[in-house]
């Protein structure tokens, strides 16, 4: 019997897969359990809708992402910070700062996105690698500056 998977069953399927399972063992343990559906055209087209929109969605998000890099890439953000000789930070910097100084300016930026490897100690232009979709990483320019 054909049926569509509605989530992932261990040694079956994975959710939106269409696959070939026994009769009895769709009857007895799936279908009361809600894991799959019945593959009739109506239910397979269905799915086929789904993964076109899901597929739209991602487009989309790939091009906003697109979008705000090349937006981030032509800003510098200042961030400001109390320092001693030499341009040392008394402390550091850490992309949660950042990711503020970025929202004061009106772009939404989720820390985690920065790769950072250890917060800024010194003052000066810092590039920042931004990891913004799956495929797209702008590099922004931060700017330490004396308070």
């Amino acid at each position: 019997m054909k049926v569509i998977f509605l989530q992932d069953v261990k040694g079956q399927g994975k959710k939106g897969e269409v696959k070939e399972v026994s009769e009895g063992y769709v009857r007895n343990f799936l279908l009361p359990k809600n894991l799959v559906k019945i593959a009739s055209a109506g239910n397979v087209k269905t799915l086929d809708m789904q993964h076109a929109s899901e597929l739209k969605r991602k487009e989309q998000e790939k091009q906003d992402a697109i979008a705000l890099g090349k937006k981030i890439e032509e800003l510098t953000i200042q961030v400001k910070a109390k320092a001693g000789e030499g341009g040392k930070l008394f402390g550091a910097i850490t992309t949660k700062q950042i990711a503020d100084a970025i929202a004061a300016l009106g772009i939404k930026l989720d820390k985690r996105k920065m790769e950072l490897d250890e917060p800024i100690r010194s003052l000066g232009v810092t590039q920042v690698p931004v990891k913004l979709h799956q495929d797209v990483k702008a590099t922004m320019k931060v700017q330490i500056v004396e308070e």
